[in-house]
């Protein structure tokens, strides 16, 4: 044997993966442990293809912004459980994922996996292959979004659910209390309340007439709108696609945080009042980890038992 076991541990601490494999591929490479590394990312692969068909619906979504060049990242990584969700690795990862898009602007996910990773000489998509085997579940870069300009974040339980809110404002502004207060307060409504929309004027056009056209329905249905005259009717529509606009626009919702009556966009005046300028809420962007992603229902017994035969 052409190693020591402190060949072992070195290659264990460069790799992050475990001693026996470290071992086996010391043993394949004869104990070069340059080769033993380019070993363990080839195995990388073929783990991570292996994998891939396995479902990962747990993982975090992360928030991160560069306050000096005013770039912000949502990013949702995922893994196949939440321990693994809680990894100090895998965190560190989601962490550099989302500086490799701050600094590198990446058009989507596939053009994300061919460039460096930050801090490394290996792209992104080599690192994920090296950390799918030296923790032993699948992962995947799920999604993310990339903005400049001022704007205001918030994680929910640990990146179950996360948000960042644009805003148009000035530099003064931006870097009082009041507006970060103001800001976060505005991220927690849309991680809590979940809006479709900014505003009315962004909702789709094939969206109001699939609502009207359910009303009018729900209106002809009804027998106390049997002989209401068409002016009564047209104003009925009104009034519930008003509702429909307060559930699910943004700036139309009841502040949840409010002592008295009023919408996102009052609050957002009036701390804009306050500070003596303006500021504009001009989108937003809400992800939840695994949202939409059927999850397999396991058996138990069954996975033991294929495992054994």
């Amino acid at each position: 044997m052409n190693f020591t076991a402190q060949d072992v541990k070195a290659l264990r601490e460069k790799t992050g993966v475990g001693m026996m494999k470290c071992k086996n591929a010391l043993v394949k490479a004869d104990g070069d442990m340059d080769k033993a590394i380019d070993i363990l990312r080839e195995e990388g692969i073929a783990v991570s293809e292996k994998k891939a068909g396995r479902t990962a619906a747990d993982g975090v979504v992360l928030a991160y912004t560069d306050e000096a060049k005013k770039v912000n990242v949502l990013v949702e990584v995922n893994s196949e459980t939440d321990f693994v969700a809680k990894n100090e690795k895998f965190q560190a990862f989601v962490q550099s994922v989302a500086k490799t898009i701050a600094e590198q602007n990446p058009a989507d996910v596939d053009a994300l996996m061919g460039i460096n990773l930050d801090g490394s000489d290996r792209t992104v998509q080599e690192n994920l292959q090296e950390l799918v085997l030296a923790i032993g579940e699948n992962m995947k870069i799920r999604r993310f979004v990339r903005s400049e300009g001022v704007a205001a974040s918030y994680i929910h339980m640990g990146g179950a659910v996360g948000v960042i809110v644009n805003f148009e404002t000035s530099d003064d502004i931006a870097a009082t209390d009041e507006f970060k207060a103001m800001g976060k307060d505005v991220a927690m409504q849309v991680a809590a309340m979940n809006p479709l929309y900014l505003n009315p004027e962004s909702v789709p056009a094939e969206v109001l007439d699939h609502e009207r056209g359910i009303i009018k329905i729900q209106l002809q249905e009804d027998p106390k709108m049997a002989n209401k005259p068409e002016k009564v009717l047209s104003g009925i529509i009104t009034g519930k696609l008003n509702k429909y606009y307060k559930e699910n626009c943004l700036l139309d919702q009841e502040f949840v945080k409010a002592e008295k009556h009023e919408n996102v966009q009052q609050y957002v005046n009036s701390v804009a009042k306050k500070l003596g300028g303006d500021i504009k809420v001009t989108g937003f962007t809400r992800y939840a980890k695994g949202e939409g992603i059927e999850k397999k229902e396991e058996n138990l017994a069954a996975e033991i038992a294929s495992m054994v035969k």
